[in-house]
């Protein structure tokens, strides 16, 4: 007779279970996370429904009006239109502008992120399982790319990307450039990371009966070892979204980011810092709190996280 089919789980179990881990019991239990999660949130809510929510559209110049410039946070501009935030010197809503420049800075750090890990994750597999020179080489080339700082690295390769395409493609490919540019400069941490859980993995028994099975080198980098080497990949990855959120506005700040058609956080705070001296600070001062804000909450849940999967502190 055949053995009964267990029954499945229902999706109410599932989530009993996600709710009742070790996981989800710290973060019900530190106030820390629980702040910086609702304030990352609602930042990148606030971002994702910017058509939505922003009362205007801070990047349409047929919808400024220059009657409406230098206007201070919630006061009446000439044309009796009160701002939130007040308005820049060409008129555009502060607001909106800092709505619509958040989802370019959260497009390129989340994407930068996501590019860096692919292939920093699969050169750290392939140098700890493979060694020998495979091994050299690729750790050779990340102690290089680590002497020097990430942003010179992000400058470099931007430089070389806008030198290889057309000009009247430029700010067509800006944001992709810088993507690009962000990922290659951060690539090195996950590869040294996850090389250094590999070596450890592949002597561990499930990776040896793969290879006494037949099974070949890529599945089992791929099946077996990744699966038990991601736990410090996320940590890094959420901490340098922050840093590559940062790095972008940098960039944008320095002239070299996106276009001014459609601007970041950082090429904002570039035109803030403008006018900062003759009195409008509000330009500058509310799209660098928004840029501090979302640094910060990644921050501290990259903080809890590390320290949640840590299983010396649990």
């Amino acid at each position: 007779m055949r053995a009964p089919t267990p029954p499945r789980e229902g999706l109410g179990t599932r989530l009993w279970r996600a709710w009742d881990s070790d996981i989800a019991w710290s973060f019900r239990h530190s106030p820390v996370a629980i702040m910086a999660a609702l304030v990352a949130v609602v930042l990148l809510l606030s971002a994702l429904f910017a058509p939505l929510i922003a009362p205007q559209n801070a990047f349409d110049a047929a919808s400024l009006n220059l009657m409406e410039g230098f206007t201070r946070p919630g006061e009446a501009s000439l044309t009796g239109r009160a701002f939130l935030l007040g308005t820049d010197d060409q008129g555009r809503d502060v607001f909106s502008a800092i709505l619509y420049g958040s989802r370019v800075s959260l497009l390129v750090g989340l994407a930068s992120v996501a590019f860096s890990v692919g292939i920093g994750v699969t050169l750290g597999l392939m140098s700890g399982y493979l060694g020998g020179r495979t091994d050299a080489f690729i750790m050779r080339i990340a102690d290089i790319q680590l002497s020097f700082p990430a942003i010179l690295i992000a400058l470099l390769v931007f430089g070389i990307a806008r030198g290889l395409i057309a000009p009247q493609y430029h700010e067509q490919a800006a944001v992709v450039v810088l993507i690009i540019a962000i990922g290659l400069s951060n690539w090195a941490a996950y590869a040294r990371t996850v090389r250094g859980s590999t070596l450890v993995e592949k002597n561990k028994d499930y990776v040896l009966s793969a290879r006494v099975m037949g099974r070949s080198s890529l599945a089992i980098m791929g099946r077996h070892v990744l699966p038990n080497v991601t736990g410090p990949v996320l940590v890094i990855a959420t901490i340098n979204l922050a840093l590559a959120i940062i790095a972008e506005s940098t960039l944008s700040f320095l002239g070299v980011g996106v276009p001014p058609t459609q601007p970041s956080l950082g090429t904002l705070i570039r035109v803030g810092q403008q006018f900062l001296f003759s009195g409008e600070w509000w330009i500058l001062f509310y799209p660098a709190l928004d840029l501090i804000l979302l640094a910060l909450s990644i921050n501290l849940l990259g903080d809890w996280l590390r320290d949640a999967l840590n299983p010396r502190l649990r």
